[in-house]
């Protein structure tokens, strides 16, 4: 059937509906014949009753009386039946008595013998008619087989024209040229009749189905040129998004890179400065404290040294601390397990609290992003915690899951609403940038007096980072 798909749509309707259209006709037409057959037959049988009933009937009540048998009823019988109408087209006849046997025949051999009362005879003999082709295969059919392959065989019940009671029946045969004839003519014009109709159908459909073929070809042809170009944008969208995937994970590593370089400088520069100036303060100090000046009203020298001193020493540390945080530790070289516990004993060192750490069966290899990602993630997630919940029975939890690395930080504290404190916290909004610039998954789980979960999903496996 390959030849067959290969066909055009209207090509395989116009195939199909020509076979199904001729088929029922065939069917319809071969119905009909039958329909002609059995209609032909019961009318011949009709119009053989009534003859039979008007005509022959009173005629033959003299000759089925008991004991009429005889040469003359028989040649008054024959004579009667042979010079009728009916008796011209006649191939043979039997007139039967109720109690089955033949009373008068056109073959004078079977006279006198007695029949079993079926078939037709019986339905006869009940009040009935019977016609059919007879394939003449009956024991007191033999003669007439001698002679016809078949026949066609009418009963008709012969009834007596005073009483009305049925005296016997007539079974007469009749040639089946003259109602095959009329078969065939008849079979001519219904197939003729069918014919016209069934093509005239057939080319109503075949025009209506080639000329939507048309249309749907134009139509599917519009489609797949709709389909090329949208196939060709999919791409472009793809190597855009390739692109911008690459840039993400580029960034990330740049902007650490970035932050460390500030740190570095702000550690060799200012960060250097206030240290040699607080030394300086330190020398001067001690100095003015050994001389001997006038005490001011509103102190000694000695004491604004010392203020100063204050001043500049909290200005370092705060200097320090910013720069503990813009530095990452050297992480490059650590496995996503180890980076993950660096971050939580770091956070645990700074701030002196504990914090329940569990981990799954973490890969030894990730993404530099997807390590740097984790690290900033934990370092403000649990110093949040640590600012707004106390530290209270902080967690962290580790894991992975078909390629998505889960991470979990939790804490007991007072919790808070999200609408009214997410959209305003910088560093959520800084984390959740983090997370989904390389494609992952944030959110944040808070309701007042029930504590926070911050849950976050990274890919383990990242589009080409490209270039350092």
């Amino acid at each position: 059937m390959t030849w067959f798909s290969h066909l055009s749509l209207a090509r395989r309707f116009s195939l199909l509906s020509f076979f199904l259209i001729f088929g029922a006709m065939f069917m319809v037409g071969a119905w009909t014949g039958y329909q002609i057959k059995t209609g032909v037959i019961n009318r011949t049988a009709d119009l053989t009753a009534l003859y039979v009933d008007s005509l022959i009937s009173h005629h033959l009540q003299e000759a089925m009386r008991p004991g009429a048998a005889g040469t003359d009823h028989a040649r008054e019988v024959n004579d009667l039946l042979g010079d009728s109408p009916l008796g011209r087209s006649l191939a043979a006849y039997k007139i039967w008595s109720p109690d089955g046997r033949v009373r008068y025949s056109s073959e004078p051999a079977i006279v006198g013998r007695q029949y079993p009362i079926e078939g037709g005879l019986a339905e006869a003999l009940s009040g009935s008619i019977r016609a059919e082709i007879s394939e003449l295969k009956q024991p007191e059919e033999f003669y007439e087989s001698q002679v016809w392959s078949q026949l066609i065989e009418t009963y008709a019940p012969l009834r007596s024209p005073e009483t009305g009671e049925i005296i016997g029946a007539l079974e007469f045969y009749q040639t089946t040229d003259t109602l095959f004839a009329q078969i065939r003519a008849a079979q001519i014009r219904s197939w003729l009749g069918l014919g016209a109709s069934a093509a005239v159908i057939f080319l109503l459909l075949a025009r209506l189905i080639y000329r939507a073929s048309g249309t749907i070809s134009t139509q599917q042809f519009e489609l797949e040129e709709k389909v090329s170009q949208l196939t060709g944008l999919l791409v472009q969208n793809e190597q855009l998004h390739n692109r911008v995937s690459r840039a993400a994970v580029r960034t990330t590593a740049l902007n650490e890179r970035f932050l460390s370089r500030i740190s570095a400088d702000l550690h060799d520069g200012p960060g250097q400065d206030l240290a040699l100036a607080l030394l300086r303060i330190d020398e001067l100090a001690e100095i003015c404290e050994s001389c001997r000046i006038a005490k001011r009203e509103q102190g000694s020298a000695g004491e604004d040294f010392r203020t100063i001193r204050t001043a500049l020493k909290s200005a370092l540390t705060d200097l320090r601390a910013l720069l503990s945080g813009l530095r990452l530790p050297e992480i490059e070289y650590l496995s996503l397990g180890q980076t993950a516990e660096h971050a939580v004993r770091d956070f645990e060192r700074k701030t002196s609290a504990t914090v329940a750490y569990s981990r799954g069966n973490l890969p030894d290899e990730a993404p530099l992003a997807v390590r740097i990602t984790l690290y900033r993630i934990l370092q403000e997630a649990l110093s949040n915690g640590f600012r707004h919940a106390n530290g209270i029975d902080q967690r962290v939890s580790i894991d992975t899951c078909e390629g998505v690395l889960i991470a979990e930080i939790a804490d007991q504290g007072n919790g808070f609403d999200k609408r009214a404190i997410e959209a305003e916290h910088l560093g959520l909004a800084v984390m959740r940038e983090r997370v989904e610039i390389l494609g992952g998954f944030f959110e944040v789980e808070s309701e007042p007096g029930h504590g926070t979960v911050v849950r976050t999903r990274l890919p383990l496996e990242l589009t080409e980072e490209g270039g350092d």
